[in-house]
């Protein structure tokens, strides 16, 4: 039903939720679960992408996890959504327990290979594209431009430690 907006009203009505979403966290406080997907290529880039509401800087897909869903099932589908990506052996990474506008929120860092190239929807995501760790976006959170590389390294590591095939030259503890 929400395809039948136009993008450009859709994108309005985005950042006017996302705003009354912002003002209730700080009110209320909540407890939040979330889940962060460091989704890998074939290369060895992580995939990053742009809202088009909240800020400008590119993340790692992610979003919500619903009640009683497990973080690994939602970290798949918040990929899908936003990127038209598949996640293959995807894992758990590390927790990760960040302030958001108020809220506490606990992030779950899945991480995985997908073999697709994503696809910006141009409602929600306005841009998706894989990065080279040594050719990162300038427009990238402080916090995750220091995470970001560990999190790859680890993601990277466990693949080859789980025996999937990934391709050679990737960053590993050992390098």
């Amino acid at each position: 039903m929400l395809h039948l907006i136009p993008p450009p009203l859709h994108r309005a009505g985005l950042r006017l939720a996302h705003g009354i979403r912002r003002r209730w966290w700080r009110l209320r406080s909540p407890r939040l679960a979330g889940c962060r997907v460091i989704a890998l290529d074939l290369e060895g880039r992580v995939l990053l992408i742009r809202h088009s509401y909240g800020s400008d800087k590119w993340m790692p897909p992610g979003g919500g996890i619903g009640r009683g869903e497990d973080p690994l099932t939602a970290a798949i589908r918040e990929l899908r959504e936003e990127t038209a990506c598949r996640l293959e052996n995807a894992r758990t990474l590390a927790l990760s327990h960040e302030d958001l506008h108020g809220a506490a929120n606990r992030v779950h860092i899945v991480c995985g290979l997908t073999r697709d190239q994503p696809v910006a929807d141009g409602r929600e995501i306005i841009e998706a594209a894989f990065f080279a760790l040594g050719d990162l976006p300038h427009a990238l959170p402080n916090r995750l431009r220091a995470q970001l590389p560990e999190w790859v390294t680890a993601a990277s590591a466990g693949h080859l430690r789980d025996g999937a095939h990934y391709p050679p030259g990737l960053p590993t503890p050992r390098e």
